[in-house]
């Protein structure tokens, strides 16, 4: 069986990417960083092996912005669209939103991390 190709990019369309599933760890995150990135209360997330992940847009690879000791954050240095977060360890987290087909079954978040974060009315 081949693994599942899943497209996406930003708004311009100038930064693309292909990352073969499967995908992991489908989770919301609501700690600092992520409201700060996105501009809302609750990133969506999902993961993949940094080596399965490849830029195909005539931009090439994001611009990134060191947010962590361990992470930077990954946008359109033309649109300013967020794409993702690409960790020290070999991982890079796609925005669930930035892919062209994010309603796959397998991609609902299972998790929230740092809920707490959030606002009480939300």
């Amino acid at each position: 069986m081949d693994p599942v190709l899943y497209t996406g990019g930003c708004l311009c369309g100038r930064v693309r990417f292909e990352a073969a599933g499967p995908a992991g760890n489908p989770h919301y995150c609501s700690c600092g960083q992520c409201r700060k990135h996105t501009g809302s209360l609750a990133a969506p997330w999902i993961e993949f092996p940094s080596e399965r992940v490849r830029w195909t847009g005539p931009q090439g690879r994001p611009a990134i912005y060191r947010s962590s000791p361990h992470s930077s954050r990954a946008f359109c240095p033309h649109c300013g669209s967020a794409l993702g977060a690409i960790d020290d360890a070999p991982t890079i987290a796609l925005l669930l939103g930035s892919l062209d087909r994010p309603d796959a079954p397998e991609l609902e978040p299972v998790s929230h991390s740092f809920e707490d974060g959030k606002p009480a009315w939300a």
